[in-house]
């Protein structure tokens, strides 16, 4: 079936939210195997030179593992930029449609569906906010998926840990930090990778909820 909204007021979801899983996925698999190299960073020991920076800017050369993990942790980096651009083209969609839905507009302002993720302690609950408004103008006689706050919790986690989403660290900071502790961000990977695939369900959810006004079912 193509993607066709019925209503010429609405616009065509179903593209954007496949985009938004696909990307979605693949920020989890990358932020599964940041993980995944931590571990092995961590079993390897540090090496008796010590960590990569060595301070009063003074770096030694890395190892061939210490190499990989750099070039894994900019594959991170790319598919979290390539899921933030992915999910706030859905966003801005499925925001357009709950409006002429419920023909009352938005709670959170345009702006909002862009600052709400980065503005200190407005980011602890607006982009939630957001996504709760669309589904209640969207399915006002359903209640909420219980998804939508595994996946804000989850969310949380990450940011307010400071060594996922919200790390300041550089790569070789975090590789320091994977020879003396690894535990902190493995926990924090978990709940990145959480984050993401529960974002799955998110974006499925509210989907569908749109195509039960439309008559094109999600498939």
């Amino acid at each position: 079936m193509n993607d066709h909204i019925a209503s010429p007021s609405l616009q065509p979801v179903r593209g954007a939210a496949r985009c938004a899983t696909t990307a979605l996925a693949l920020a989890a698999a990358a932020w599964g195997l940041r993980g995944a190299w931590q571990i092995r960073l961590a079993m390897s020991g540090m090496p008796a030179s010590g960590p990569p920076d060595q301070g009063d800017g003074r770096h030694r050369p890395l190892t061939s593992l210490e190499n990989a993990y750099h070039f894994v942790s900019t594959l991170g980096d790319a598919a979290t930029v390539l899921c933030a651009l992915t999910f706030l083209i859905w966003l801005l969609r499925v925001q357009a449609n709950a409006r002429a839905l419920s023909g009352k507009p938005p709670r959170y302002a345009l702006p909002w569906l862009y600052a709400g993720w980065i503005v200190p302690i407005a980011n602890l609950w607006l982009p939630r906010g957001i996504i709760v408004d669309i589904h209640r103008a969207s399915a006002p006689d359903e209640r909420l998926p219980r998804v939508v706050n595994w996946w804000w919790g989850l969310w949380l986690v990450g940011v307010l840990s400071g060594l996922g989403l919200n790390s300041t660290d550089s790569t070789d900071g975090v590789i320091a930090r994977a020879y003396e502790r690894v535990s902190p961000l493995l926990a924090s990977d978990a709940a990145v990778v959480g984050a993401a695939l529960t974002a799955i369900f998110v974006v499925r959810a509210l989907t569908a909820a749109q195509q039960r006004h439309t008559g094109a079912p999600l498939k």
